[in-house]
């Protein structure tokens, strides 16, 4: 599968060297994994069942839940067992199939997050024209659009990868497998495919962070011309998106955006982005949506009566 390797399995330095600290580590981070699965499932098992969310904007929000257990479950999983243990070890195959699932769920999120923000500036800029251009159809265009995105953008990066020899040191300075990383422990230069990563992976989160900064601008500039109180319930659902997308896409233009060799802080920023802010997206859309906490209130409370009986 990969040309010229003698290496057939790799060794994570991890985040911290201390046992001592990873074993705190382990105990704060296993329950943000747990809720990250709870929170966003609970998402998408509320929007499943309640008949009351299946306008288009939480028809995305389930797929953004859904694509955020996986996103996380790509890399937390095997990090936190790591934890527990000495040597952190992962097979080569194992590390380029964590590269590829990464990518692909990320870039899908990205994507499904520019889906969320048109889908928002056409119902603010053409309510009268929402319902019909934002039918089932197109809906399950852009679905389906954003996870071909991801899975090309995933294709690219692992075809460039698995080009690379690897013979040795086999030892890579991070927790989870990711490009750059693998990139300087290849026996070769890697500064063409360096570059085309750069391409791959950051522009498309500097342009697609671009296009949300315009489209959410575009919105509020025609909020101006609502009452209060649609500016009020607009704003309030503009908010969590706004809150998401800068939760996610600064770390992410920070980590690709800047030179690899510099800011030996990037594992620290790789842990928010992989672990932390796939747990804060459910809480964020929960708060501030009241029509999502009345329909978990409703479906729970009915299941619970429903047990009683």
């Amino acid at each position: 599968m990969v040309s010229k390797n003698n290496v057939t399995e790799l060794i994570f330095t991890g985040l911290f060297e201390d046992p001592e600290v990873q074993r705190m580590c382990f105990v704060v981070f296993l329950p943000v994994y747990l809720a990250t699965v709870v929170g966003n499932g609970l998402i998408v098992l509320t929007v499943k069942a309640s008949k009351g969310l299946h306008s288009p904007m939480y028809f995305f929000l389930s797929y953004l839940s859904l694509v955020e257990i996986s996103y996380s479950s790509t890399i937390v999983p095997k990090f936190i067992t790591d934890l527990l243990t000495k040597i952190k070890t992962i097979s080569l195959e194992g590390c380029l199939a964590q590269i590829f699932f990464f990518h692909f769920f990320g870039v899908t999120e990205i994507l499904l997050l520019v889906v969320m923000a048109y889908d928002r500036s056409v119902a603010i800029c053409k309510p009268l024209h929402y319902i019909n251009i934002m039918n089932r159809q197109l809906c399950h265009v852009l679905v389906a659009g954003s996870w071909l995105g991801g899975f090309f953008h995933s294709i690219i990066q692992i075809l460039i990868t698995i080009q690379l020899p690897f013979c040795g040191p086999n030892v890579i300075d991070h927790y989870f497998c990711d490009l750059q990383p693998l990139f300087k422990i290849a026996c070769t230069d890697t500064s063409v495919e360096g570059v085309i990563v750069l391409v791959n992976s950051g522009l498309i989160a500097l342009c697609s962070f671009l296009i949300l900064v315009t489209s959410y601008i575009v919105i509020l500039v025609n909020l101006r011309n609502r009452s209060a109180e649609g500016r009020r319930k607009a704003l309030s659902t503009c908010a969590s998106h706004i809150t998401v997308v800068m939760l996610f896409f600064g770390p992410a233009i920070f980590f690709y955006m800047r030179p690899s060799s510099t800011f030996t802080e990037e594992k620290l920023v790789a842990l928010f982005y992989t672990v932390v802010t796939p747990m804060l997206n459910p809480i964020i859309y929960t708060l501030r949506n009241a029509e999502v906490k009345i329909a978990m209130r409703r479906l729970w409370g009915k299941k619970e009566n429903s047990g009683v009986e």
